[in-house]
């Protein structure tokens, strides 16, 4: 590997949107981030339902469900 063009490594802090922090490696000093294994529901077991603009509802009228 050439020495001069490898970026430097760092020991970063991530911040999520939560307010969880915690240090991993990256090119970058520090990283913000909107979701982390703290707040995300696959991690957490607590599911969201988000209704995208009543799709469920028109296709639950179009099909007589």
């Amino acid at each position: 590997m050439k020495q001069a063009i490898q970026p430097n490594y760092h020991i970063t802090t991530v911040t999520c949107a939560c307010g969880n922090t915690f240090e991993t490696g990256s090119v970058k000093e520090n990283l913000r981030v909107e979701i982390c294994s703290n707040c995300h529901p696959h991690f957490t077991g607590k599911q969201k339902f988000v209704d995208a603009g009543g799709r469920v509802d028109k296709f639950k009228k179009k099909y007589g469900i």
